[in-house]
Parts: structure tokens; C-alpha cells; sequence
């Protein structure tokens, strides 16, 4: 085992418990303001889409996704709408699914309004809000790690 100061990788002593304890109850604080901004966001944008209270969705549309389709804007919008409520349960659901889902989804917002060459502004936001979708796909992984045990001693 080397020199008598050297202790075993399996001795920790209780200060270092208390701040990984401390630590991890912080993370998950974290994961869960995480998880209602993007479950409740997408959900409420989604339903919003049939109601047009917010906004006029259909003004966020590039010409040339609106060219494309076979259907109307508002029709096209609807079926966004239920997306993004599908999206915002999921993250309630799986969140380390349902993160990724809505990363994706605002990163093809983003480039949807870089199209349009408006709304930049909003554009940008959507980008960072992507990042924090990430971080909250990354915080809820299904934990797979935990501390070596001390070997029994008789």
C-alpha cells in the first residue's frame, strides 16, 4: 500500500462525504428547476400554438419552409404545437430522452428564424436555451457510478 500516510482509494473521510452529499443534492436541484422550465415551456408554447395568444406563430415561419409545405402555415403550426407537447411530457417522463428531444427542437427553431433573416434576437436565445436542454439530458442520465465499499474485516 506504500508509505503509512497513503490510505486505501476506498477511505474517504466524512468532510468528504458531507461536500459530495451537499454536491450531488445541489445537482439535483439543478435537474429539477431544469425539468419544469423544459417540460412546462414547450407545453405551454405547444398549446399556444392552437390559440395564438402569445403571438402569431405563423410570422416565425422562413418563406421557404412555407413554400415546402403541402398544407397551410396554421395546419403546420397545429402540428408543432402537439410536438412540442409531446416534447414537454417526455422531459417530465424521460428527461434524459425528452433533453435531447428539445435541444434538438430549438436548435431547428434557430435555424428556421436564421432563414428568415428576422428575429435573430430570438434566434440566438433558442441556440442558448438549446444548451441548457443539453445540460439537463447530461444532469439526468441514469446514474451507473457509486463508491467503492470498504472490504468486510473480520
Amino acid at each position: 500500500m506504500g508509505t503509512a500516510r497513503e490510505k486505501p482509494f476506498y477511505v474517504y473521510n466524512l468532510k468528504t462525504k458531507k461536500a459530495m452529499e451537499a454536491s450531488m443534492q445541489h445537482t439535483s436541484r439543478v435537474q429539477q428547476v431544469l425539468t419544469y422550465t423544459y417540460g412546462l415551456v414547450p407545453i405551454i408554447a405547444g398549446l399556444d400554438k392552437f390559440t395564438n395568444l402569445l403571438t402569431n406563430w405563423t410570422h416565425y415561419l422562413s418563406p421557404f419552409v412555407t413554400d415546402l409545405l403541402p398544407f397551410s402555415a396554421g395546419t403546420f403550426m397545429s402540428i408543432v404545437g402537439i410536438i412540442e407537447i409531446v416534447a414537454g411530457l417526455l422531459v417530465f417522463i424521460r428527461p434524459h430522452i425528452g433533453g435531447y428531444l428539445v435541444m434538438g427542437w430549438l436548435i431547428a427553431i434557430a435555424l428556421n428564424l436564421i432563414m428568415t433573416g428576422h428575429y435573430l434576437d430570438v434566434a440566438v436565445r433558442d441556440l442558448v436555451m438549446a444548451v441548457g436542454a443539453y445540460a439537463l439530458a447530461q444532469l439526468s442520465v441514469p446514474a451507473t457510478f457509486t463508491l467503492p465499499r470498504r472490504p468486510h474485516v473480520a
